[in-house]
């Protein structure tokens, strides 16, 4: 059980205590244990009682309850509450909008025990006359069950990718040397991924079924021997396709690409083939890579530019900008970050907490700015050549203005605009809205976008084009955010975005040390959107970024 599913089964306990009536302060504390637990960066199962006692509301009860679900694998507390609640019921706590004491009244006042019939009741529209909810409640809870029923059974690429991997060393081990490999959309490296797929020698058939049905979490292996299917714990669509050994390659190269992609090239498997390389070479086009075949305009481009040549690598990545330390909502403190920064062989660190508004975050009055730009000085000093460059990540407010006055946002080195609160905006809102922060001296990058969160939160409708020639109208860097729950802005859009000479930015917008390395994560995203290293904002060196920014200083005296 790693840290997340130990939160996760605090938090359904303080939401059970509210969903049956029960102690408000006990479930506010493992509420609170839940969120600490969650973003604890090391195996919490691995530390010592003690330690895990230390940590910031974790107290002896709390630690009691830890230790029982290591020793048995359960909590009795939670096994008790889990006999008094339907399972519909639970399930209604992963609605959008509407938390335990609101489910509790759906529950409790209307009598409804599953999600299908919360939906059913909305469309009756008796959601919006129970009291406290209305008929916009009842609107965003239609639009959150739709949002999830369509995504069932999907995985975010961070998991999908995880899973393929292991498998795929399993099926290796097994396999004794016969060819399998990971294909479809998680070669493809999709931000979502519908069904997790592999290739495989048709002789390892049989191999493969038995080692699949004593595998723990697999259900409904069949084959028809053109492919395996299987279910993995119960949600996930898995599929190995099988292919005669002499064919391997082109059913590999099949395999991968979206359908779009396969009729654009137009190969059929015709000759004997020993590299992809070739069937791209059989149609006058140069060679594509995993990432890009998604049927775009990459064929036509191929026709006559090596799309894949230069195209951006996780090493390119020169320095970590946006993230966060335990001035605002980090786990580590700036000096941790910094120091794990320069041991990881990057040149800098922008630390980019939150700005005031973001109280729920801890957001940096002015007085703590000073006090974090006092630490940083000295830190710079201690670390050199490796630097901190001063950052901070100011909230977009509903007006379109950033947080803080002219002269506190001057003393930073960069700034990081993002939305974080009022997400209901028609696409007019939200554009504006961002276009304003965009025109603002002060922006440096243009931060997630669209706020979406994969599977779920579809990010505020935004006209995309619009924001991107803002940009370059303003000179705004673009973030891709790469923490894997966002991948925003979306690789659809960064091509348009280059030609306009835009530059992106990778930003893990790390709340620990170990954040850094979602860089990756985006990196994956980058290459989809064609984004090469000097068209990346943090592939520059340390004295290429503060040349930009000293220009981009001067830039804004001028203009404030």
């Amino acid at each position: 059980m790693d840290n997340k599913e130990l939160a996760a089964r605090f938090k359904l306990l303080a939401d059970l205590i509210e969903l049956t009536g029960g102690n408000d302060f006990k479930a506010k504390s493992y509420q609170n244990a839940a969120f600490k637990l969650s973003k604890w960066p090391t195996d919490l199962f691995a530390l010592p009682e003690e330690e895990i006692g230390s940590i910031e509301g974790i107290g002896a009860g709390i630690l009691a309850k830890i230790k029982e679900i290591k020793q048995t694998g359960t909590m009795a507390d939670l096994d008790a509450l889990l006999q008094q609640v339907p399972v519909g019921v639970i399930e209604m706590l992963s609605i959008k909008g509407i938390g335990a004491k609101k489910v509790r009244l759906i529950w409790k006042e209307l009598e409804i025990e599953t999600v299908g019939e919360l939906l059913y009741a909305c469309h009756e529209n008796r959601l919006a006359k129970l009291k406290g909810f209305g008929e916009k409640t009842q609107a965003e809870v239609v639009k959150s069950i739709e949002f999830r029923q369509a995504n069932v059974g999907r995985l975010k690429y961070y998991k999908a990718e995880a899973i393929a991997n292991t498998f795929v060393d399993a099926f290796s081990m097994a396999l004794e040397g016969r060819r399998v490999e990971v294909t479809g959309e998680v070669r493809r490296k999709m931000e979502v991924v519908d069904v997790i797929e592999w290739i495989a020698e048709d002789s390892a058939e049989d191999v493969l079924i038995a080692l699949l049905s004593a595998t723990e979490g697999v259900m409904f292996v069949e084959s028809d021997g053109d492919a395996i299917t299987f279910k993995l714990n119960q949600s996930y669509n898995c599929k190995i396709h099988l292919t005669p050994a002499e064919e391997f390659t082109y059913r590999w190269w099949e395999t991968t690409g979206s359908a779009m992609h396969i009729s654009l090239v137009g190969y059929t498997g015709e000759d004997t083939i020993e590299t992809e390389e070739e069937i791209y070479e059989s149609r006058g086009l140069y060679y594509i890579v995993p990432e890009l075949r998604e049927g775009r305009d990459e064929v036509e481009l191929a026709a006559t530019l090596e799309v894949s040549e230069g195209l951006l690598e996780y090493e390119d990545i020169k320095g970590m900008l946006h993230n966060h330390s335990t001035y605002s909502d980090g786990l580590h403190t700036l000096r941790d970050m910094a120091v794990y920064c320069k041991e990881q062989g990057w040149e800098y660190l922008g630390i980019c907490d939150h700005s005031q508004t973001a109280v729920y975050a801890g957001g940096l009055k002015p007085e703590r700015i000073i006090e974090q730009h006092a630490e940083i000085d000295k830190l710079n000093i201690e670390l050199a050549p490796f630097k901190i460059l001063k950052g901070i990540e100011s909230d977009i407010l509903g007006d379109g203005s950033l947080d803080y006055t002219d002269e506190v946002l001057s003393s930073f080195d960069f700034v990081v605009a993002s939305i974080h609160q009022g997400f209901k905006m028609s696409a007019e809102q939200a554009t504006a809205r961002l276009i304003k922060a965009i025109e603002n001296p002060h922006t440096t990058i243009l931060g997630h976008p669209t706020g979406r969160l994969l599977l779920s939160r579809p990010g505020y409708p935004v006209n995309h084009e619009a924001i991107i020639d803002a940009c370059a109208k303003h000179g705004v860097v673009i973030e891709l955010n790469a923490n894997p729950n966002r991948l925003d802005m979306d690789w659809r859009w960064i091509k348009y975005a280059t030609d306009k000479g835009v530059l992106i930015s990778i930003n893990p917008d790390a709340h620990a040390k170990e954040g850094y390395h979602d860089t990756y994560y985006g990196v994956c995203a980058a290459r989809k959107g064609y984004l090469k290293p000097e068209q990346t904002f943090n592939c520059f060196a340390l004295s290429q970024i503060q040349d930009y920014l000293a220009k981009r200083k001067q830039h804004v005296g001028t203009n404030v």
